[in-house]
C-alpha cells in the first residue's frame, strides 16, 4: 500500500490553504476525506503496478524485498486487497462533490494504462507522473470549491516534473551498476537528465518569483515582500539537486522528505511565513 507514499496528497490540502480556508471546520472535514478517498485509490494502484512488475522488481536490490514480489503475499490476497481498497476509496468519495469522483476515476485510469505501458514511452512516463500531482491540486480546489491558480498548476507541474527527472536519474545510476529494473531506462541519459532537471529548476524558480510579484498576490496576502521567501524556494531546490547529482538519493522523493533534515526545516519554514500572513 505504500502508505508513506500518501504524503503526495497532501497536495490536496494546497488550495484550499492559500485561499485563507484551511480553518474552517467543513473545508478541514471533506478535505480529510478527500485525502483518504484519494490515498486509498493511489494504494490499489501501488498493488496493481507491482503485480505488474514482479519481475523488474526482482532484478531491483531494494524493490525485490515488496511483499508481493518477494512472496510474502500472493497474487490473489494482493487482487483482494486492491478492489477492497479501490472500493472504500470510492465510497468515501461520494461524499463530496462529483467532480471529485471524476478527478479519481480519471487519476486512475491514467495510472492504469501508465502500468500497462505508456511508462515505458521517454518523456510521456514523466509527463504522467506530473499529471497526477496536478490532479491533486485540482482534487483539493473541487473539495474546498476554491478557484486553483494559473500559477499554482504551473509549479505544481515543473516541480513534480523535478521529482519525476530525479527517479530516473536513479534508475539510469542503477542502470550504470547493471541493473536494469526499466525499460524506459534505455531511452533516457545521464546528460539528458541533468540538463532537463536544470531547465525544470530555472522555470520552477522564475514561475514562482513571477508568482510572489503579481499585483493580486500582493493584495491578496496583504505584503510587498512575500517575493523574498522565493530564497526558501532556491533552497529547497538546491538541497533536492544536491541529494539527485552529488549524493544520488533520489530514488524516493517521498523517502528524502521524510528522512532529510534540512528540506523539512525549510518547507517548514516556508510554510510558517504563509500561514502567519493568511490566519494570523
Amino acid at each position: 500500500m505504500r502508505i508513506p507514499h500518501w504524503v503526495k496528497n497532501l497536495f490536496i490540502f494546497i488550495p484550499v490553504f492559500f485561499a485563507g480556508q484551511i480553518n474552517e471546520f467543513q473545508h478541514l472535514r471533506a478535505l480529510c476525506i478527500g485525502f483518504f478517498a484519494f490515498s486509498l485509490i493511489a494504494s490499489s494502484i501501488y498493488i496493481f503496478n507491482d503485480l505488474n512488475d514482479i519481475q523488474s522488481d526482482l532484478q531491483h536490490p531494494s524493490k525485490k524485498n515488496r511483499p508481493i514480489a518477494s512472496g510474502k503475499i500472493n497474487k490473489i490476497t494482493a487482487v483482494f486487497i486492491a478492489v477492497v481498497l479501490l472500493i472504500i476509496g470510492f465510497a468515501l468519495a461520494t461524499f463530496l462533490e462529483y467532480n471529485f469522483i471524476l478527478i479519481l476515476a480519471i487519476y486512475l485510469i491514467i495510472n492504469i494504462v501508465y502500468s500497462l505501458g505508456l511508462k515505458n514511452i521517454p518523456i510521456i512516463d514523466i509527463t504522467i507522473i506530473s499529471i497526477g500531482f496536478l490532479l491533486r491540486i485540482f482534487a483539493g480546489g473541487v473539495i474546498g470549491d476554491v478557484p486553483v491558480s494559473k500559477w499554482l498548476v504551473l509549479l505544481t507541474f515543473f516541480l513534480s516534473m523535478i521529482l519525476a527527472l530525479a527517479k530516473r536519474r536513479d534508475d539510469l545510476v542503477l542502470t550504470e551498476k547493471g541493473i536494469n529494473n526499466r525499460v524506459v531506462s534505455n531511452r533516457y541519459n545521464i546528460q539528458f537528465i541533468d540538463v532537463s532537471l536544470a531547465i525544470m529548476a530555472v522555470i520552477t524558480v522564475m514561475a514562482y518569483i513571477m508568482y510572489t510579484m503579481t499585483e493580486e498576490v500582493i493584495l491578496r496576502l496583504h505584503s510587498e515582500h512575500i517575493y523574498l521567501t522565493s530564497i526558501l524556494v532556491v533552497l529547497g531546490l538546491l538541497r533536492y539537486l544536491q541529494l539527485t547529482l552529488v549524493y544520488e538519493r533520489s530514488s524516493s522523493p517521498t523517502r528524502v522528505l521524510l528522512t532529510d533534515l534540512f528540506l523539512q526545516l525549510i518547507i517548514l519554514v516556508w510554510l510558517c511565513i504563509f500561514f502567519f500572513i493568511l490566519y494570523l
